[in-house]
């Protein structure tokens, strides 16, 4: 970590010219302008610690700026993406303690310039410390920009916690977190940094930002699929994860947007009775409707699942429940001897589901019961 009076901006620029020398940069992504921009920061930072009698060189100006023009993010993006590069330990449970902090700096207008220095594809310093994993630089940038600049997106919309987030660097989603940046940015896939959390399965980081000073998330913000963050734990087969976002306030019942699925429906779809029982404890709606009517069990009959559909009958499933063309579960059974065979031989199928005096689902048979 850096030391006190220039905060070790000298011994920085050593570090930072060893590190340079291993980078493989593609594409001039990472041009001149950040050894210029770094440069800078030096230069303004032992002018301050000279006194303000001496006289010191100014920052060139960046290639862009805060207020450069954007309108070329609507544009349509190269074929080859950056995500995979661009995107891609033990997580923080404290504020950046203050001996980690540089002491302030005033804004000078060159200074604010290199903090909002923009590549080519609108990278700023920290996008590229990030990239780079260069985590004391990185923590350097955010120590001293405001909260404005850290939330910049690039031209593929990612903010710097999108490219953190994504590639585990659990330090640098704290101390974003800790100062406080937009959790709700959405890339230009509509994720969120808490949906890359989910994909890239990073408990952590999700732990993170699920506890930022901003308090509670819309934690059903879907993502351009219509996914919401529970949709991808689900997806992923994650209970872990199921369960931080359901017990930070996620709807189990949530539909995603194309077909109205609810986590239920998923499970059932990828056939995996574990998740089924999983998210079963969490008392869902078991005869929830996609957008055609059709409940998980209507599911789990159509994919002649014998085992799956004995689950839910047990967690009070409705067999006589119609969707949208008039079949019932039963219905569809009809030309499946195995499950019609499990239907006979249960006869809590030929009844009414139970429930609790509290109008919830009593599992019988099940790991809930």
């Amino acid at each position: 970590m850096f030391c006190s009076g220039c905060w070790g901006l000298c011994t920085m620029s050593g570090d930072w010219a060893s590190k340079k020398q291993g980078l493989q940069l593609k594409d001039g992504r990472c041009d001149s302008g950040i050894e210029d921009s770094v440069s800078s920061l030096q230069d303004t930072s032992l002018r301050l610690h000279s006194g303000p009698d001496e006289e010191s060189p100014k920052c060139a100006p960046p290639s862009h700026t805060l207020h450069s023009d954007h309108s070329d993010k609507g544009s349509e993006v190269q074929d080859q993406e950056r995500e995979d590069s661009a995107y891609g330990s033990v997580s923080l449970t404290e504020a950046l303690p203050q001996t980690c902090l540089p002491p302030h700096v005033p804004e000078e207008p060159g200074h604010l310039e290199s903090l909002t220095y923009l590549s080519e594809e609108g990278d700023t310093l920290l996008h590229l410390s990030i990239i780079h994993g260069i985590p004391d630089l990185s923590l350097y940038f955010i120590s001293l920009a405001p909260r404005d600049v850290l939330d910049i997106q690039n031209d593929l919309y990612q903010s710097a916690l999108h490219l953190a987030v994504y590639l585990g660097q659990e330090e640098i989603v704290e101390a974003l977190v800790q100062k406080d940046v937009n959790l709700e940015l959405q890339d230009r896939k509509g994720d969120t940094a808490l949906h890359l959390a989910c994909e890239k399965e990073h408990l952590d980081c999700a732990q993170i930002l699920l506890r930022g000073p901003r308090g509670p998330q819309n934690l059903q913000l879907q993502n351009w699929k219509g996914l919401s963050c529970l949709h991808i734990a689900t997806l992923k087969r994650n209970p872990a994860l199921i369960s931080l976002l359901l017990e930070s306030g996620a709807d189990i019942n949530s539909q995603e947007g194309t077909s109205g699925k609810t986590p239920l429906h998923l499970a059932v779809e990828m056939l995996d009775p574990s998740l089924l029982q999983h998210l079963l404890q969490h008392r869902p709606r078991v005869d929830a409707f996609m957008y055609n009517g059709c409940t998980p069990l209507h599911l789990a009959v159509g994919r002649k699942d014998a085992g799956l559909a004995r689950i839910l009958c047990q967690a009070g499933a409705d067999i006589l429940q119609r969707n949208r063309e008039g079949d019932t579960p039963q219905d569809l059974a009809e030309g499946n001897n195995q499950v019609r065979a499990r239907y006979s031989l249960d006869p809590l199928l030929h009844g009414a589901p139970c429930f609790s005096a509290c109008n919830t689902v009593v599992l019988r048979g099940g790991r809930g019961s």
